[in-house]
């Protein structure tokens, strides 16, 4: 996979800037901006707050998730925006936390959106100057949160590099939800709720949407990255994509995992094929199975 993702990098700067060499260091794998809200919470008292923006950034992009060598220009960037909604007590909060991560697209200069999700149930205690401490063993509600998303962003990112290969890391990430529902905490149910973590992790696990996981593969290496190199080549890949998530849809019921894939994809799907001799097929498959963005594939019609 590390191997896979710096030829691919290398071969962008080599191409487009001119690089002769690029040096390498090793680098932790998240390259991560995060943002802290607090306008709803009423009061002086929650200023203290913002301190934990700095703590959250830190405590992402400087540890290392894998054991895998990554270059500084190798790393994932993502965002993550936490919004507090609401102050149970004094150091008890009620948070909704917003993330995306993108990956470049070799030969360009153009990144793609791999995953945007938005979690609305994460409640925590945080009182002011707690450190963020790292402990796989141990279920925290601020924490294993962050730990949790931090190995589902890495390996949505390896499953496009190589076919499945964010497995380890969902498996890493399946464990931490298994402790948290012990704990009986909040955005962990796994029964009444199919978008919370339990229900994504499940899916991202379960061999009935593996062909999903392919997909993601098959859009991003097969299509995406030679896109520069031969745009119909290209468009049939990603046209096939398509054909392989129709014939799920039609196997199982709609999934959350699917859900996110047209959240991330939708508008760069429109765009991909507008113009092009498949702009008719691929209108008839993307209006069927994401009816939700139906304005943004109507663009296919005309």
């Amino acid at each position: 996979m590390a191997w896979m993702r710096l030829y691919q990098w290398i071969g962008m700067w080599l191409l487009l800037l001119g690089i002769a060499s690029v040096t390498g260091v090793r680098a932790q794998e998240l390259n991560c901006t995060v943002s802290v809200n607090y306008q709803k919470l009423q009061g002086s008292q929650y200023n203290y707050l913002r301190e934990l923006e700095d703590q959250i950034r830190r405590y992402l992009n400087e540890r290392r998730w894998t054991d895998d060598a990554f270059q500084d220009i190798e790393r994932v960037d993502c965002t993550l925006q936490v919004f507090f909604e609401e102050a149970v007590t004094l150091t008890r909060f009620r948070a909704r936390l917003v993330l995306a991560t993108r990956r470049p697209i070799y030969g360009t200069l153009q990144y793609t959106t791999v995953l945007q999700l938005s979690d609305p149930n994460w409640e925590f205690e945080y009182p002011q100057g707690t450190p963020l401490i790292y402990n796989p063993e141990r279920f925290d509600p601020l924490s294993s949160v962050l730990d949790f998303y931090a190995l589902v962003m890495l390996g949505y990112d390896y499953d496009t590099f190589s076919e499945l290969g964010g497995t380890p890391l969902f498996e890493r990430a399946r464990r931490i939800a298994d402790l948290a529902q012990t704990a009986a905490n909040s955005g962990w149910n796994p029964i009444g709720d199919d978008r919370s973590r339990v229900a994504l992790i499940t899916q991202l696990l379960d061999p009935r949407y593996r062909p999903l996981r392919q997909a993601y593969f098959q859009y991003h290496f097969n299509g995406l990255d030679h896109f520069l190199q031969d745009p119909d080549q290209a468009r049939a890949a990603i046209l096939e994509t398509l054909r392989t998530i129709e014939r799920l849809n039609q196997e199982l019921a709609r999934s959350y995992m699917m859900d996110l894939f047209f959240a991330a994809k939708y508008q760069e799907l429109a765009a991909v094929f507008l113009g092009s001799r498949f702009q008719q097929e691929a209108f008839v498959l993307l209006s069927n199975l994401d009816p939700a963005h139906l304005s943004e594939y109507n663009k296919l019609a005309q």
